[in-house]
């Protein structure tokens, strides 16, 4: 019996180092290789797919067995690059291909995948053990796989992008996000490493990223109740929110999970009054855990969490429109945390919901993880460069480029929920025009149309009696245009949902359960079916027929994500949203305001080629730049606190790859404090508006929008209040800058340039700026820093590491690598220019194209040479595509004091043949104060030769 398993025993060994000696089996593609691969833990084959999509872009896609499954991907479309080479060896352990910047090595027993630089240095790694993942599920009655990939990295790598959320988080090094679009948060599966990095992953199902472990209920801690009881919290319910001492309902409660709608109506308790009560949690939370802890909270109504006796959260948001928060706590082993949690529903539909995230490993904390609920590969792009620039533009040769907005997007625009008549948008901009208030853009949102007829795409002449001569006085009087707001949206039975309902282009669940929207007496109401190819044509052409031919600017497409019923949780937007015309909604649930977009860009090129497309959208996804979508962030509440989320919200959307990111100037829904406010309330609400306005005038896109208090600068104080003023100067110097901004937007398509940029993409070595959320760079040169406290009249900040900064506005020069705490006076936001920056200035304007810059003021700001590229195009046109566009480059040599205007490249209809040129020099012991009509220090004029300068 012993000879016999000793004999067992040896040819299991033989057998087991046979295989490992065997070589890999590989097959040698056109455009790279498939690599199968024998798993020693499950002895399934499995087939691992490397495809060079450049010599820094690589695509991996990993079966679950022997077969690579085709499909057509919905956010990639880029082109095989001619005269790509690379080598492939092989070895007992691993096959690796190479490239000229990159090297990619795949386990043949694990199937991981390991990035290395040319020099063997590993820059990102998938985990060898585990890392990748199938678990079988079936939707609509077919197969899937709930797929997860995790990487391995080094300590000090920082994750940024993944689209636009509202947690104020920067960096998300061992944080979770969920991929679910949602009005305020926005999903796209773009990641970012200040390693200079990125992954893309190819999923359009529901997603989380980062700390992929799925969250814990409350009922997974130790509980224990105000006396101590050990297995739940004290809930205490009272149906009077100022007397909440008088409780009605008292009860032992272990999970708090009222996240989505309707759960309310289930889980509280029948005698409870949400619109008017309050409910508080009281107890303590144990864990045998170390460590820090994470608590993610869902709320609407008013929120107050105390641990320890420490109050560490207190948030706001209108009872309809829920938000997020996130609470860390360290515990230490079994220790009880004293915990209060106090809840103002605020409303009959409620939302409050509580889950936590145990403490990180030390390996957990150098690893990144994507995980999709259904899918049939994992599939994902890993984009290589020099720096996060290369990175994304990698992501956008993958996804497609960012079309240049018209010009006149980079001036003011003002938007109200909403202008009810015509009569009422006209006097609107005619104020503005009378005060002499810059602006390009008014806004007409929802409800233009007959109440009930949502989706006519049709004006009620009773408040627009004349809309195409409310248009055209618009442009010829008041040289504004005109962005109206377009939903996929269609009330049953009017004619255009029959229409679209006779060729199956409708979404019919909601119909089916009659359920009813909140406008007057409710009406029942579908979207269509944006993955439907000839859909997206039949909504271009009622849109195009309807408003485009009467002479619309742009379109504000809302509730894009699609928001068919609010708040409700992904089984039932999948519900409504099945069956699409691609196949399960599981599959295909992420990807609907991409389609959306792509049906808006498509059609008006086609129907008008010659003039720029501009979208507004309330949600995105990866490749949404190509359709001219830009994003803002949803129906923020108007609070400081949500000001201050905006801050990293629009930065890491940026670094998600899409360019033109904008807000919500002064929040959207409104506290009661600001509904109708006393003396106090209307001084807070004035300060609020001015540091929201400093702060929009440096976004890619300068916007306000709101209702209830009006949101125009003469509504929210009169002439000669500082609120007025600070809003009139920041106006103005936006209008000043726009040869800066319109170079960066030139950038932009050109060069793919980021407007917006997490500090990270500047100052990447600097590690003091990893985790900063409240500051960013707009453009090359100026340093953002939002005052988000109310009252504040000083703020601490962070000059990064480089030459030095000046102040924009007195000159004074600070070194870099420096914490200081700036002035930042009611009427002033701090902003600082980077030593070493050119900054131009152009002349005053009321609107865009008022008059071109035949005078440029060139602010050089020195301490280390500089260079800038003035973009300049026709501004309204697609021209540029085909080469009319001209850049005039201007450098400084800092070891000279020499300026040198280049010789201008390229040429355009209507280009300024010359123009003044007012040279200022910055120096840090020659302070300028900031006087754009004040004596220069050299003035030349240039006439597209190069000029030399010097001071």
């Amino acid at each position: 019996m012993k000879l016999r398993l000793l004999l067992l025993s040896l040819l299991t060994f033989t057998l087991f180092n046979n295989l490992l000696a065997a070589p890999p089996a590989y097959i040698k593609l056109p455009d790279g290789v498939i690599v199968f691969t024998d798993s020693l833990l499950t002895g399934a084959t499995n087939a691992v797919k490397l495809e060079v999509v450049s010599d820094d872009i690589i695509r991996v896609i990993a079966a679950p067995g022997k077969e690579i499954v085709a499909g057509n991907s919905l956010i990639t479309v880029y082109r095989k690059q001619p005269g790509l080479t690379w080598d492939i060896s092989t070895s007992k352990e691993t096959l690796t291909l190479k490239t000229k910047k990159l090297i990619v090595t795949v386990d043949r027993g694990t199937g991981a995948v390991t990035f290395t630089d040319l020099a063997g240095k590993k820059i990102l790694a998938e985990k060898q053990l585990f890392g990748r993942d199938f678990q079988s599920a079936i939707f609509d009655g077919k197969r899937y796989y709930t797929i997860s990939q995790t990487f391995q990295t080094a300590a000090g790598d920082a994750w940024y992008g993944l689209g636009q959320h509202q947690d104020g988080i920067m960096n998300y090094r061992g944080q979770q996000v969920t991929f679910f679009q949602n009005n305020t948060e926005v999903a796209v599966p773009f990641m970012i490493s200040n390693k200079n990095y990125g992954i893309l992953w190819d999923n359009y199902s529901l997603t989380r990223a980062g700390d992929i472990r799925p969250l814990h209920p409350l009922s997974s801690m130790q509980l224990f109740s105000k006396k101590g009881e050990a297995g739940w919290l004290t809930a205490s319910y009272s149906n009077n929110a100022h007397k909440p001492q008088e409780i009605s309902t008292e009860r032992a409660e272990t999970n708090i999970n009222m996240e989505f709608l309707g759960d309310s109506k289930v889980l509280l308790p029948r005698e409870f009054t949400p619109a008017s009560g309050m409910v508080t949690w009281e107890g303590s939370l144990s864990s045998y855990l170390s460590g820090l802890h994470q608590f993610r909270f869902t709320y609407g109504g008013s929120v107050k969490v105390w641990l320890d006796g420490k109050l560490v959260l207190d948030r706001w948001r209108k009872a309809w429109n829920p938000a997020s928060a996130l609470v860390s706590w360290n515990f230490k082993k079994a220790e009880k945390v004293p915990v209060r949690i106090e809840w103002i529903p605020e409303g009959g539909e409620s939302y409050f919901s509580l889950k936590w995230q145990e403490p990180l490993s030390e390996e957990q904390q150098n690893s990144f993880g994507f995980c999709s609920e259904a899918g049939k590969q994992v599939d994902y792009y890993f984009v290589y460069g020099n720096n996060m620039d290369e990175v994304i533009s990698g992501y956008r040769s993958l996804t497609g480029k960012a079309p240049i907005v018209p010009k006149w997007a980079l001036g003011f625009w003002q938007s109200r929920e909403r202008y009810k008549t015509q009569e009422e948008l006209l006097n609107a901009v005619a104020e503005f025009r009378k005060r002499k208030i810059p602006i390009d853009n008014i806004v007409l949102d929802w409800s233009y149309w007959r109440e009930a007829e949502w989706g006519s795409q049709e004006f009620d002449e009773k408040r627009f009696p004349s809309p195409d001569s409310m248009i055209d006085l618009l442009h010829k009087k008041y040289n504004t245009q005109i962005m109206i707001s377009v939903w996929p949206k269609f009330y049953d039975g009017i004619s255009a949902y029959h229409e679209f309902d006779k060729k199956g282009w409708l979404y019919k669940r909601n119909i089916a359960d009659q359920q009813k929207d909140w406008i007057g007496k409710g009406y029942v109401s579908t979207f269509y079916d944006a993955f439907n190819n000839a859909a997206r044509k039949g909504f271009w052409e009622l849109i195009n027929e309807k408003i485009y031919s009467k002479g619309i600017d742009a379109w504000w497409m809302d509730a894009s994500e699609p928001d068919i019923v609010s708040n409700v949780n992904p089984e039932k937007r999948k519900l409504q949203m099945t069956p699409t015309a691609l196949g399960s909604a599981a599959e295909f649930l992420n990807a609907y305001p991409l389609q959306n977009a792509k049906g808006i860009y498509e059609g008006q090129r086609s129907t008008d080629p010659d003039k720029r497309v501009f979208l507004l959208t309330r949600s995105g996804f990866a490749g949404s730049q190509r359709y001219a979508a830009a994003i803002w962030s949803g129906d923020i509440g108007s609070t400081w606190n949500d000001m201050k989320a905006q801050i990293a919200a629009g930065a890491n959307f940026s670094m998600s790859g899409l360019p033109y990111w904008t807000m919500d100037i002064g929040g959207f829904v409104v506290p009661r404090k600001f509904e109708n406010p006393d003396a106090a309330g209307l001084e807070e609400w004035r300060e609020l508006m001015t540091r929201w306005s400093q702060f929009g005038a440096f976004v890619p896109l300068f916007r306000s929008h709101g209702q209830f208090p009006y949101r125009e600068v003469f509504n929210t104080a009169p002439e000669g209040h500082p609120a007025y003023e600070s809003f009139l100067y920041y106006d103005k110097l936006r209008y000043r800058l726009l040869p800066y901004i319109y170079s960066l937007a030139g950038w932009t398509y050109h060069n793919d340039y980021t407007i917006m940029r997490g500090l990270a993409m500047d100052f990447a070595t600097d590690t003091a700026v990893l985790n900063i959320t409240d500051q960013y760079m707009f453009g090359p040169s100026l340093l953002i820093n939002p005052v988000y406290e109310y009252r504040q009249t000083k703020r601490a900040l962070y000059l990064p590491r480089s030459a030095g900064w000046y102040d924009l506005y007195s000159g004074k020069w600070y070194a870099g690598g420096q914490k200081i705490t700036a002035d930042a006076p009611y009427e002033r936001m701090p902003l600082f220019v980077k030593a070493g920056s050119i900054v131009p200035f152009g002349p005053g304007l009321q609107y865009t194209t008022e008059k071109q810059a035949d005078t440029l003021t060139l602010n050089i700001y020195t301490g280390a040479d500089a260079s800038f590229n003035l973009y300049e195009d026709e501004g309204a046109n697609y021209n540029y595509e085909k080469g009319a566009f001209s850049i005039i480059p201007v450098k400084y040599t800092q070891a000279t004091g020499t300026v040198t205007v280049g010789d201008r490249k390229g040429s355009f209809n209507g280009m300024l043949q010359k123009r003044t040129i007012r040279i200022n020099i910055i120096a840090p012991n020659e302070p300028r104060r900031l006087d754009l009509d004040a004596k220069c220090d050299k003035e030349v004029v240039y006439e597209g030769r190069k000029i030399d300068i010097k001071k």
